[in-house]
């Protein structure tokens, strides 16, 4: 029969013949697979490619340099993609890929130490048309690491990684994915973090088709991503696309939001006090304490900052700095923490310029609390925004500042790629 295809508000998915690791022991998985691309360092992927010399960071990061800077174009230039195009067709040449003779979707589960299951499916996602509804990104994109991804896609023909959208709720695609879920797991891995990584491979061509028909009534936001996604519809030109896609629940069995807090180099502790003092009441606070990042934050409206030995809380701002905020933006923009720190704050107060060179992003506390230390600078610790907000900046055509929301758990990459 064939698949369901939305009135273009919804998802199109199909099933699409997946390249693997030949070997699928969870001791080789864990060697072989990695962090997403841009939350690996330049440390942790001299650490990876240590680890197996089939590890999965030699085709999503060639290039050895910190791609997190901003400074390299993602971790990737013309010469490295195809150094990682000329890998990939080695490794399937060799047989450590191997390809699938069957077109399926997986049904991926994570679960963490917690106990809390995140669900979804890996499918290839229709590209939706420019102003469609279907897929909503909510994240600025920084360009030059949208070029970096584009190199690398267009020399592999090969999605190494996939988007991760968050969908509408929907009965008819939880039911199938029970259903999924009961069958025993075709890939297993555990990652430094504690989660476990399942996945199943599903064929069957009603199960599919149902799958399809339930996803074709739901729209999405780009949880994370964006700059793959950007750099697929760039590839994809004039012409239909596809990209891989795991498409997972809001609300029970989703992602969960932290968030991602900035460091500024070069700024002393005490300079950003007397600077943040024009435009916020500022007191003296407690340093948090590393590995409380998962639950730590100022709280709504408040920001706390810290060289790593002394830290100050910021609050009340001021309608001065309120009104740095841009008034033509819509309420569920303007309102965000994220958006207050970078126009009142980083560009206000301290007249910094907001790019990948003079604000670093962190991923949570003690990583935030080691670079403030690293580049002399100071950690600006920012409160989570919740899935309600990303949904409705994403809904009012808005865009959130580059990298401010930390979806979680991610998918682990090397499990599962898509040829073209």
């Amino acid at each position: 029969m064939p698949p369901p295809r939305s009135a273009g508000h919804g998802l199109s998915v199909h099933p699409f013949r997946a390249l693997t690791y030949a070997s699928a022991e969870p001791d080789h998985l864990a060697k072989v697979s990695s962090p997403a691309y841009d939350l690996v360092t330049a440390e942790g992927r001299a650490r990876l490619a240590a680890t197996d010399p089939h590890n999965v960071v030699r085709l999503i990061l060639p290039g050895a340099t910190d791609h997190r800077s901003g400074g390299d174009a993602g971790g990737c230039d013309a010469a490295s993609a195809d150094r990682a195009a000329a890998t990939l067709r080695r490794w399937r040449a060799e047989g450590v890929l191997v390809e699938d003779s069957d077109p399926a979707m997986w049904v991926y589960l994570m679960r963490g130490l917690d106990g809390a299951a995140t669900v979804g499916w890996l499918a290839a996602l229709d590209l939706p048309d420019d102003g469609s509804p279907a897929v909503l990104p909510h994240e600025d994109v920084y360009p030059p690491a949208v070029e970096g991804r584009r190199l690398l896609l267009a020399a592999t023909g090969t999605d190494l990684e996939p988007i991760v959208l968050a969908h509408d709720p929907s009965p008819d695609v939880a039911d199938v994915t029970d259903t999924a879920l009961a069958a025993r797991a075709d890939l297993r891995v555990g990652d430094g973090d504690g989660v476990v990584h399942e996945l199943r491979r599903v064929t069957d061509p009603v199960t599919l088709h149902r799958l399809q028909r339930g996803l074709a009534e739901v729209a999405a936001v780009v949880a994370d991503g964006h700059h793959r996604f950007a750099a697929a519809k760039a590839c994809a030109g004039r012409r239909p696309g596809r990209v891989l896609a795991l498409l997972t629940p809001m609300g029970p069995h989703g992602l969960r939001v932290r968030a991602i807090h900035r460091v500024v180099p070069g700024l002393d502790l005490h300079e950003a006090g007397r600077r943040a003092a024009r435009g916020f009441a500022v007191t003296a606070a407690e340093v948090p304490v590393p590995g409380r990042g998962d639950s730590w934050s100022p709280g709504a409206g408040r920001f706390l900052v810290t060289d790593g030995r002394s830290a100050l809380l910021l609050a009340e701002p001021t309608a001065e700095v309120l009104a740095r905020v841009p008034a033509d933006r819509p309420e569920a923009w303007r309102s965000l923490d994220v958006v207050l720190a970078h126009h009142g704050l980083i560009t206000g107060c301290w007249d910094r310029a907001d790019d990948p060179e003079s604000v670093l992003v962190a991923h949570d506390v003690g990583e935030a609390l080691a670079s403030a230390v690293e580049h002399a600078g100071v950690a600006l610790l920012l409160h989570p925004s919740s899935t309600a907000d990303v949904a409705a900046v994403a809904r009012a055509g808005a865009r959130m500042p580059r990298k401010s929301t930390l979806f979680v758990p991610k998918p682990r990459t090397g499990l599962v790629f898509r040829p073209h």
